[in-house]
């Protein structure tokens, strides 16, 4: 149950330029290990694999085993941090083909999108199932899953009666304060705790996403107990011991040579989601200032079909970090075929991973001669604990690579500009004035046009 960084982005990183970062690094530690950095307020989530409250877990086990009982669907409401860890440790963890599969208890998803189409299908389609709802915000005011849940709570009521509705929905929040406590003790909800100090997109170790992953049957100790373990191991400032800080010193290494994007690759579609929270936490903690790397994904072998003609032969502005799990859940034997009309039988068998650790093998290989910097990452298995373990390692690494980028790796205020575009564009009240700056700017812009 470990991650482990086995290739450096040689020939393109030396290990004399990765031991040149360590003074940088032990800075960055000394501000993460004695909180005494910017962002100091958000390091809670250092703490969270051995500091979690039994009586809080069994809490969450408690509820989590009374909405299986009562439902097969669980609708997470929230947006960005508050539903992205869910999402991606029930896509590792659960069917690699979920259309196709039949789990006692079905998770989906409301108020990451403001789409009248995704949301009237949800509704319409609930009908067919027996309902919960965890709705995920710590103001409660947040505008796509407040809408979401206006909807959800009115139909859910309306389903089940007030009473029986209450018992369904369960609140992840603020301790004290905020729109969504208040109406969770309004109408006697079970409430679960967002850390003051924890921020969205390092929440996955709270109830943000233990709870509903309890609900839907994850082994949440296992996952903890691998965190813990990431957290054990990763102590240490030395680069050439400890791997999240030499991925983060890596980054900022490539940074400064010019890449400008990092590309998160797996060849397992159990990882996509997983990759989709990665690009939260690294993009929205390090977009800041002017500075920081784009991340994006990509699926392998599927995506080599496609993007893989860019990063073979594209802009030499890409670096990739590769995922390769090295015990997946299933084993697969190629047969042989007395016709051998595909003319595969020269892989009669072996197994479809040793194929698929071929395939990762000869596209690093095709990348390297195509002057593509790349790290991997080896992940042992499948399971919670491994899972915990990367959540952990990822959000450590997030944290250092921020402080040596020089930006606040705990805030976000870049995303509060839409934020305050849309209300004022929707007429909120308190945004008068800038709703009239914003009608004014585009009435000069028309009549410059003009």
């Amino acid at each position: 149950m470990r991650l482990r960084l086995s290739h450096r982005a040689q020939p393109f990183v030396s290990e004399r330029e990765l031991m040149n970062m360590q003074p940088f690094i032990d800075a960055a530690h000394q501000l993460v290990t004695q909180r005494s950095g910017v962002g100091r307020d958000f390091l809670g989530w250092i703490d969270l694999p051995d500091q979690q409250s039994t009586e809080m877990i069994a809490a969450m086990k408690k509820k989590a085993s009374e909405i299986a009982q009562k439902a097969n669907v669980l609708v997470v409401i929230g947006i960005g941090g508050s539903y992205l860890g869910t999402r991606a440790a029930l896509h590792l963890l659960g069917h690699a083909v979920p259309e196709l599969a039949a789990p006692s208890l079905r998770v989906v998803y409301a108020g990451h999108n403001m789409s009248a189409t995704y949301l009237s299908e949800l509704l319409a389609d609930l009908d067919r199932y027996d309902v919960a709802v965890n709705v995920i915000s710590k103001s409660g005011t947040t505008t796509e899953p407040a809408l979401a849940f206006r909807f959800l709570q009115a139909y859910m009521e309306k389903r089940y009666g007030k009473e029986d509705a209450a018992t369904r929905i369960v609140a992840t929040t603020d301790r004290a304060n905020g729109a969504l406590v208040a109406m969770a003790r309004a109408s006697a909800y079970a409430t679960f705790v967002i850390p003051d100090d924890v921020g969205g997109r390092y929440s996955v170790l709270t109830p943000v996403g233990l709870f509903p992953l309890a609900v839907a049957g994850v082994d949440i100790d296992a996952l903890l107990a691998g965190a813990r373990r990431a957290k054990q191991e990763l102590s240490e400032s030395d680069v050439s011991k400890n791997d999240a800080y030499a991925y983060a010193a890596l980054r900022n290494i490539l940074l400064r040579k010019g890449c400008a994007i990092e590309a998160f690759v797996s060849y397992e579609p159990g990882i996509h989601y997983i990759a989709e929270w990665w690009k939260q936490l690294f993009g929205e903690s390090e977009g800041k200032d002017g500075r920081g790397l784009f991340p994006t994904s990509l699926d392998f072998s599927t995506d080599l079909h496609s993007m893989g003609q860019y990063v073979q032969e594209g802009a030499r502005i890409l670096f990739e970090s590769v995922v390769r799990v090295k015990s997946p859940r299933h084993a697969l034997t190629i047969p042989e075929l007395a016709s051998d009309a595909d003319g595969l039988n020269y892989l009669a068998g072996q197994s479809v991973q040793h194929v698929n650790d071929t395939a990762l093998r000869a596209t690093m290989l095709a990348h390297e001669d195509g002057r593509v910097p790349q790290v991997l990452f080896e992940m042992d298995d499948m399971s919670e604990q491994s899972l915990g373990y990367l959540f952990y390692f990822f959000e450590l690494s997030c944290a250092i690579s921020g402080y040596l980028l020089g930006v606040n790796p705990f805030d976000q205020p870049g995303v509060e500009a839409y934020k305050k575009n849309m209300f004022a564009l929707l007429g909120k009240p308190g945004f008068e004035a800038e709703r009239a700056r914003l009608l004014s700017a585009r009435e000069e812009t028309r009549n410059a046009r003009e």
